[in-house]
């Protein structure tokens, strides 16, 4: 039986700074993994341009993600920056032509996003990036030849195309080359907006809508203080607005104090003062050692920046010999052929 560990990939866009549901949701579970895994993870710069975006802001937001990560407790040797490692690009043209116009047309984020900008404006321009990305999201797993991607289940759909372009490949090409991977269904938290708790916490919906992990104290506080409890739809049981306070609370790690309000809530007994109080300072406490390592690697950027450098010339050394076996494959040439 083999000891050798698996390999999980997982990226994450560079739109701007962490928030609670990036880290609850996923990144807090990246860290964990790395004591049981191969892990790579990327910062997709690429990925971020697919919808409306200012190129100075984008070079910032893909430095800030990474160190972030890094203050989050990923190691920097298993940390990318897709953009330095063009071979994912190459690759997705290459899959591109072994993955049907028909398929990616199901893709229901597609829909989502250009539905989302033409909201906001209904001249907006939706690009040919954002109804293609699904294929480079491929090309970032399978480069890899990845074993495992952790997410969530509203994630599936993405994931199945990965596995549908590598068996498409492997019968085009005649060899099972590309692995199909699996998803890694561990405990992911789905963080709800605190402004509006129908809806996932997101910097798309505004402000108010997310918790910015990295942001100042007191802001958390009143953002927590200002959440809603009740949408004024009727529900059975908890409201979804309730409910996510609670999650809150035990990703904080205050057991004691869910257990003790969740007995008044039992007992219709609950004060939502008290419950967004504690709520309060949990995240308070969950975030302030998270920021104050970020503030340590900001005041040393350059030398952190070098070694994610150094990292993704590592980790390009990978995806170079898997470009070059798929060139073989597909009858593309090879700069020594």
């Amino acid at each position: 039986m083999s000891n050798k560990k698996k390999n999980v990939l997982s990226c994450l866009q560079p739109t701007g700074d962490m928030h609670l549901g990036n880290y609850l949701g996923a990144v807090q579970n990246w860290v964990n993994l790395q004591e049981d895994y191969n892990c790579t993870y990327g910062v997709v710069d690429y990925h971020a341009m697919t919808m409306p975006y200012k190129a100075k802001n984008l070079r910032e937001n893909t430095w800030n993600m990474a160190l972030q990560l890094l203050a989050c407790g990923i190691n920097s040797e298993n940390l990318f920056i897709q953009s330095l490692v063009p071979e994912h690009a190459e690759l997705y043209w290459i899959l591109g032509n072994v993955c049907s116009f028909g398929r990616l047309n199901l893709m229901t984020q597609f829909k989502d996003k250009s539905e989302q900008l033409k909201d906001k404006d209904k001249e907006a321009f939706v690009s040919a990036g954002l109804f293609n990305y699904p294929v480079l999201q491929a090309a970032d797993i399978l480069i890899y030849h990845a074993d495992f991607v952790p997410i969530g289940k509203d994630q599936t759909q993405h994931l199945e195309l990965s596995r549908d372009i590598a068996q498409r490949f492997n019968h085009q090409f005649g060899k099972e080359y590309f692995a199909h991977p699996e998803p890694l269904y561990t405990k992911n938290m789905k963080i709800l907006s605190l402004a509006n708790p129908l809806k996932k916490m997101s910097k798309s919906l505004g402000e108010k809508h997310y918790v910015n992990i990295f942001g100042d104290e007191a802001r958390i506080r009143k953002q927590v203080k200002s959440a809603v409890t009740d949408t004024g739809e009727a529900t059975e049981g908890m409201s979804p607005g309730v409910q996510n306070l609670f999650d809150l609370l035990e990703a904080s790690g205050r057991m004691e104090a869910h257990a003790s309000l969740m007995d008044d809530y039992r007992d219709s007994n609950l004060k939502y003062s008290d419950l967004k109080g504690e709520v309060a300072e949990g995240l308070v406490g969950l975030c302030r050692p998270i920021r104050e390592r970020y503030e340590e690697i900001n005041s040393n950027k350059k030398n952190f920046k070098n070694k994610i450098k150094e990292s993704s010339a590592e980790i390009r050394k990978d995806a170079k010999k898997t470009l070059k076996e798929v060139k073989e494959l597909v009858g593309i040439l090879n700069p020594k052929d």
